[in-house]
């Protein structure tokens, strides 16, 4: 135990190494979650050690925001009680009196003032005195009282004091610029008022100067665009090309310089694409700012649209919305996004995206915009490829090397991000909050729709909204206000749901399948018990064939089959997609596959169920049944572990389409006969379906729809049971409203005489 207790402590003292060494390198500590959690376990055990980590986490704080907030004073005060010594005090005293000093000494740098100025330019620069010492005085009592309340160590001046001579200097300040701005005014002025300025203004520097601390802070820099685009996190390749770009146009303006004349100007116009959330907006201001900083552009803005803000709604409107965000963009860049749902598939004679393509194109090569703004297009890679090889006149106009993909992030860089979210928002994310968050991000990672960054910070401003609305304020401590835990990134259901397996046992009949599909979960449980285990799984194939007759369940099962492969973690979304023949197949050439795919990237974490699968199968040449399944197979085996297909028909058809493309055939290893209900699960089912109402059958009329089903042979199987339910409750309605004096079981009781009269009007 006591060697354990060592340990524990030698770990300790060596993360405390790793966090100074930290703060020393980047200037604050990249996981303050962690200290956090360290500091609550240890809170009330060992007084040095809380007060070295708050110390530590101050600093870092400071470092990291550039002011002194209260939960930072809060903290100080607290390790100031627990050990007033701590070496970490007297750092961090230095570090907050350097805060305040810098954030008042912000707003104090004053232009010189020359008799050589005329008076107008005099008069500018005095009330610019005037207006940064009011705007020192306004402030001054706050940063004061900040100082006031951690001076108690012993530095080598007393800020106290030099606090408040700053304070009459500059009131000695606003006094001689006022006086000075009057004398001006006047037909006079007398130099006296100025040499009161110059003396005001000598002392502030003097007091700035004699503010000699142990620790510099970090200072507000106007950071250029690339120290920006460094900052970014990951998209290390788009970096490197954004770089070569920078100095590509830097070196083609140097040669301006030298006197050399470039016949064709280097293209400004851009592709971005990439998934949602990669970033594109964030790289297109970003590249308004490079023009600008190169003097290519006057101006850093972008002018940001999509095809909302573009396509008008008749004749002339969509030419003058285009021509409208042209001139606001002159000098800057117009943004468009999604810019492939211009030209939209099928469009036709009443959709003028077309339109706007053309303007667009004569705007940017001729006429009075020519050359007087950039273009950058933005959207799914994919859609962007299709896009621009339909329009040869706007491709024309973006060079090859000026198409940028920016990739999905990974799992480690959108945990950097969401920590950067946190930090922004004055948060700090808990170790085991990251574990929380990696599962919350893998679950949502599914598709291309998956929103990257975007999504990552929509999390975490949930899981700030799930600590604010749960955490007790009376009983809350300052890590309360702004540490992330584990409990706030659980997404929590407001209503217990009831399984899909217990839905499944709850259907009527079907018992085989019921039997299959809980070999199918066991096995499926197994191999994630072994994966987790580190023994090597079974390949699991989960890709089915529903062959039966209408009616016999097939679609609900395949909802049910997704939420139970959803529940044992194997499908993230678990949801379904039904498909049929016109959702895939298209009237023309080069369409179908894309139709496929946009349908399969629908299901994509769930179920594809496309029910009457055969008719997919031709023996036409010029049908294009076949491309969905030669587009169906290799989409199969490219998202094998994220999607679960299943086809749905008549048996022997199913027999016919499995057999016609081997390729299709392999792929399905499960197959599922859904025979027809008997009768007395047909009186169940309708059984069942009016309770769901709070009606009942009466036991006569229970009896008369067993004879009847006995001698009939019926078509629909439940839909026949779903569709004779709605007309007898409307048949019942029919007669209660004819009667008087009903109890209240009658207004709910479906008779005989009800079902006789729908099955008589169901014979005729």
């Amino acid at each position: 135990m006591e060697n354990r207790q060592k340990q524990i402590s030698v770990d300790l003292n060596n993360r405390i190494t790793e966090w100074k060494l930290s703060i020393d390198t980047i200037g604050y500590i990249k996981n303050e979650g962690e200290v956090i959690s360290t500091l609550k376990l240890i809170q009330n055990q060992d007084n040095h050690l809380e007060a070295t980590l708050l110390g530590l986490l101050v600093r870092s704080r400071l470092r990291r925001i550039h002011t002194l907030d209260d939960l930072s004073l809060t903290w100080i005060e607290r390790a100031r009680q627990l050990d007033s010594l701590n070496e970490q005090l007297e750092h961090l005293d230095a570090s907050i009196i350097s805060i305040s000093f810098s954030r008042l000494f912000e707003g104090l740098t004053f232009p010189a003032i020359r008799e050589t100025d005329n008076r107008t330019s005099k008069k500018k620069l005095a009330e610019e005195y005037i207006e940064q010492c009011k705007r020192f005085l306004e402030q001054f009592d706050v940063e004061r009282e900040k100082v006031e309340r951690i001076a108690q160590t012993k530095l080598k001046y007393n800020p106290i004091d030099l606090l408040d001579d700053l304070y009459q200097e500059v009131k000695n300040l606003l006094v001689a610029s006022e006086e000075y701005s009057e004398s001006i005014s006047g037909v006079f002025h007398t130099s006296v008022y100025l040499d009161d300025i110059k003396k005001a203004l000598d002392r502030i520097e003097e007091l700035k100067r004699k503010v000699s601390l142990e620790e510099k802070t970090v200072q507000h820099a106007e950071t250029n665009s690339l120290q920006e685009l460094k900052e970014m996190i990951g998209l290390d390749a788009v970096k490197q090309r954004i770089h070569r770009h920078y100095h590509y146009l830097q070196y083609q303006n140097k040669r301006k310089d030298l006197g050399f004349v470039m016949k064709d100007e280097p293209s400004l116009h851009m592709i971005l694409t990439g998934n949602p959330g990669t970033g594109k907006t964030t790289l297109a201001r970003l590249l308004a700012k490079i023009y600008y900083e190169l003097n290519i552009l006057p101006k850093a803005e972008v002018v940001e649209v999509d095809r909302s803000h573009i396509v008008g709604s008749f004749m002339g409107q969509t030419e003058e919305n285009i021509k409208g965000l042209i001139k606001r963009a002159v000098g800057g860049i117009l943004f468009i996004d999604e810019a492939y749902s211009l030209k939209r598939e099928g469009q036709t004679g009443n959709d003028y995206g077309q339109t706007a393509i053309d303007t667009l194109v004569s705007a940017m090569t001729s006429g009075e915009f020519a050359g007087k703004f950039a273009v950058i297009l933005a959207g799914y890679p994919e859609e962007m490829r299709q896009f621009l090889w339909s329009n040869p006149g706007l491709r024309s106009r973006f060079p090859e090397s000026n198409h940028i993909q920016l990739p999905d992030y990974s799992s480690e860089e959108l945990l950097e991000i969401a920590k950067k979210v946190a930090l922004d928002n004055d948060y700090v994310i808990a170790d085991d909050a990251l574990i929380e968050l990696e599962n919350r991000i893998e679950k949502e990672k599914v598709d291309e729709s998956f929103g990257n960054a975007r999504t990552v910070k929509n999390i975490i401003l949930d899981s700030i909204f799930q600590k604010g609305a749960t955490t007790k304020v009376d009983l809350a401590d300052p890590f309360d206000y702004t540490i992330l835990e584990k409990e706030d990134l659980i997404v929590h259901d407001s209503e217990k749901q009831i399984s899909s397996e217990e839905k499944l046992e709850d259907l009527i009949g079907l018992e085989t399948i019921k039997e299959e599909l809980r070999k199918i979960q066991h096995f499926v449980q197994v191999q994630q018990v072994r994966r987790d285990k580190g023994l090597k799984p079974v390949p699991v194939q989960l890709h089915a064939v529903f062959s039966g007759n209408p009616g016999t369940g097939k679609s609900t099962v395949a909802h049910l089959y997704a939420g139970i492969l959803k529940e044992c973690g194997l499908l993230k979304r678990g949801h379904v997609v039904v498909a049929s023949r016109a959702d895939l197949v298209a009237s023309y050439v080069g369409q179908t596959a894309i139709k496929t795919k946009k349908k399969i990237r629908e299901a994509l974490g769930g179920v594809l169920f496309i029910d009457e699968a055969y008719s997919l199968l031709s023996s036409s040449q010029t049908d294009f049944g076949k491309e969905v399944i030669d587009t169906l197979v290799d989409e199969m085996t490219k998202h094998e572990d994220r999607l679960v297909v299943i086809l749905a028909g008549y048996s022997n058809e199913m027999k016919q389409l499995l057999s016609s493309n081997l390729g299709l055939r392999s792929r399905f290893k499960k197959f599922f006969h859904f025979t027809d209900y008997h009768p007395g699960e047909i009186v169940e089912i309708l059984q069942k379906r009016v309770k769901q109402y709070d009606y009942q059958l009466s036991t006569s009329a229970i009896k008369l729809l067993h004879e009847y089903l006995k001698t009939k042979t019926i078509e629909g199987n439940a839909r026949f049971a779903v569709n004779l339910v709605d007309e007898v409750l409307q048949v019942q309605a029919a007669r209660i409203m004819e009667q008087t004096d009903l109890s209240e079981e009658e207004f709910s009781l479906i008779n005989e005489q009800d079902i006789e009269e729908v099955l008589r009007n169901d014979t005729k």
